[in-house]
């Protein structure tokens, strides 16, 4: 019955003229990318035009020194509370299976999703191969979405996204930023496919806060009413670099008694021996200072976490395209400091700073951008209509619908 219920109300929809959209998910998990994802799903199925759903490869991640259940995870959540119908194929990375092949079972569920869904939306590349089976699964018309800069870091999901576009099914490839374009195209996904469509964020969450509510959380964790903050907000993983963050720390701890950091995303807790073995590393000889590194782990209030702080730092070594961390804070007041990496410098310009590798010189640009803070608050203001989640949200809805109706199958075709 439940079964009838659900076709009966996705035909509903079709009568009404909204279109299906499937998004496919290797996981549900902490990241950027999965963050950005599931806000245009949300977003996109609360207009009503369009009606969402999600299917996940995995039910659990082992990722950044945990097992991340997709029913914790907030994204997860987010969906299933905006109406969003979820499912799953079951999987767990702690249980061996060949990353490339599907049962028997898991080709039924998704050939049934499938014929529920107009366009199918993949979360970065690597979910293609789960449409390597066109013997038992409709063919639907695809937009594959891309978060990252560095094609060729994504295992076996390039081998996917160039089959499919070779294939004809894919009808899009959206890119968060002008870096990820090039170097998709560069790798040989056909340029009339690719399209551009940039970050954005929710502007009425991402706002400066109020004095009082900046001293409240900064008393609520110790940290100083007048000191320099410093919000690293990242996931654990070699592309952050959080190795150069710790060490960029050390020397600002060092020359400013009143500075702080703060250190929040998956795997930024004392419970990663990794991160452990970095703050050991790098505070040796000053243990004093380490009492001003603070890991606040994964947190859901990142709007508060960067209201009350000077700077908002990233210290990513590639792979990097439109990092949200650096938007998110900007729009929160915090000034963005980063490394040359992905679209950062092209997001920070005019309201932000850019860095190379160097710790001395990171810690020194953090000085300076705390410094200017005041100064740079009218550039910050008159940017945030560039941020604007609006825009993105309409511009995805449009790639939507003409893959739809089959504009971009069209032109792959030709």
């Amino acid at each position: 019955m439940a079964e009838q219920y659900v076709e009966r109300t996705f035909d509903r929809y079709v009568e009404h003229g909204a279109v299906r959209v499937l998004s496919l998910y290797e996981g549900f998990f902490s990241g950027g990318a999965r963050v950005l994802h599931s806000s245009v799903v949300a977003g996109l199925h609360a207009q009503g035009r369009q009606r969402h759903a999600a299917l996940s490869v995995h039910d659990e991640v082992r990722r950044d020194a945990a097992l991340q259940r997709m029913v914790d995870d907030r994204r997860y959540r987010q969906l299933m509370a905006a109406g969003v119908r979820v499912t799953s194929l079951g999987r767990s990375s702690d249980v061996p299976h060949d990353p490339e092949a599907l049962t028997d079972a898991e080709a039924e569920i998704l050939a049934r999703e499938l014929r529920r869904t107009d366009v199918v939306l993949s979360l970065k590349e690597q979910p293609l191969r789960l449409l390597s089976r066109p013997d038992v699964l409709p063919d639907r018309p695809v937009v594959a979405c891309l978060h990252r800069s560095d094609p060729e870091h994504q295992g076996s999901g390039l081998g996917h996204l160039l089959r499919a576009a070779d294939d004809g099914r894919l009808a899009a490839v959206v890119c968060c930023a002008e870096s990820t374009r090039a170097a998709y195209e560069a790798a040989g996904v056909p340029a009339h496919l690719l399209r551009v469509i940039p970050n954005g964020v929710d502007l009425t969450r991402f706002r400066p806060a109020r004095t009082a509510r900046r001293l409240a959380f900064r008393g609520a964790h110790r940290l100083p009413a007048d000191g320099t903050v410093v919000a690293y907000a990242a996931r654990y993983d070699a592309m952050k670099n959080p190795r150069l963050f710790v060490a960029a720390a050390r020397e600002l701890l060092a020359g400013d008694a009143d500075a702080h950091v703060v250190m929040c995303g998956s795997g930024m807790s004392a419970a990663n021996p990794d991160l452990a073995a970095d703050l050991d590393d790098a505070f040796a000889d000053r243990p004093d200072l380490r009492g001003r590194v603070h890991l606040l782990g994964v947190r859901h209030d990142m709007e508060q976490v960067l209201g009350a702080s000077d700077v908002v730092a990233l210290t990513s070594a590639f792979g990097e395209a439109a990092p949200l961390c650096l938007i998110e804070g900007a729009m929160c007041g915090a000034v963005p400091v980063t490394t040359p990496v992905g679209d950062s410098a092209r997001i920070v310009d005019g309201i932000g700073l850019v860095t190379g590798f160097d710790p001395a010189e990171i810690a020194a640009a953090w000085r300076e951008a705390a410094a200017r803070r005041d100064a740079l608050t009218g550039a910050l203001v008159a940017a945030r209509p560039r941020f604007s989640h609006v825009r993105m949200l309409s511009a995805y809805a449009a790639t939507i619908e003409r893959a739809h109706r089959g504009l971009g199958l069209t032109l792959a075709r030709a």
